[in-house]
């Protein structure tokens, strides 16, 4: 039992701590939703607004698989949005749609941002099922991010989930130095990144160096983090700690 909880335990801190990733470059019209969600200003139904916009646009530009690896990032985000706000049930909700309708585009046809987000959303649904639910699908998370990677080596997101255990796993189940290493070969390494992954690598490098008490590396790598997005609350509040 006890390696459960634990198990459970290191899901469900990498799930809240490392932000959603994407690699890829996304569509201009994706773009307002993502920045919301790593702006952390707007309201979950203001979100979810911008999110109902994103998706009719996406519903006009895409088909088949490719429309649902779409709309399960879609669904990720606003499900996002409405967990920092504490509505879990309807975060939730939306978890369980984006997985589904992930689970669907890979059984479809395979691709390498269907597995990430089989991956992105059962690691959110993690944070909110039972531990019976969790003990099930937990290690779909890295599972489907190793898979992710399998297509398409250049996808920093895989690389990044993969990562992210070692620097927030808690106890003997992180490795903060292994992680910082892992992060610093994803950061300079010949991924493909966007604005919102370098936010994550930077915000996973502070949080690192946090926990091996180097806090002046530590606010190096938050002010990088905060230069991208300046009112993301989270990182306010790290350096805030410090």
């Amino acid at each position: 039992m006890i390696g459960k909880m634990e198990m459970r335990k290191t899901l469900l801190i990498t799930a809240l701590l490392a932000a959603p990733v994407w690699a890829e470059e996304m569509p201009d019209w994706f773009i307002p939703l993502r920045d919301a969600i790593y702006d952390q200003v707007l309201k979950a139904e203001e979100v979810n607004s911008i999110g109902e916009t994103v998706i009719a646009t996406a519903k006009e530009k895409l088909t088949g698989a490719d429309l649902d690896v779409m709309l399960a990032r879609c669904e990720f985000l606003i499900g996002r949005a409405y967990q920092f706000d504490e509505i879990n049930d309807i975060a939730l909700s939306h978890f369980e749609t984006g997985l589904a309708l992930a689970k669907k585009a890979a059984k479809e046809k395979p691709s390498s941002g269907a597995y990430q987000m089989i991956s992105a959303n059962t690691g959110q649904a993690c944070t909110l099922k039972p531990v019976s639910w969790v003990m099930a699908n937990g290690l779909d998370v890295e599972k489907y991010a190793k898979l992710s990677l399998s297509v398409d080596p250049r996808n920093s997101a895989a690389k990044y989930i993969i990562a992210s255990r070692w620097i927030y796993g808690p106890g003997i189940l992180g490795d903060p130095q292994r992680g910082l290493r892992d992060m610093f070969a994803i950061l300079y390494g010949d991924g493909d990144l966007q604005k919102d992954d370098i936010f994550d690598l930077y915000s996973s490098l502070g949080y690192g160096y946090t926990r091996l008490k180097k806090k002046e590396d530590a606010l190096i790598w938050f002010e990088k983090a905060l230069a991208e997005y300046p009112t993301n609350k989270y990182i306010q509040g790290e350096i805030e700690k410090l």
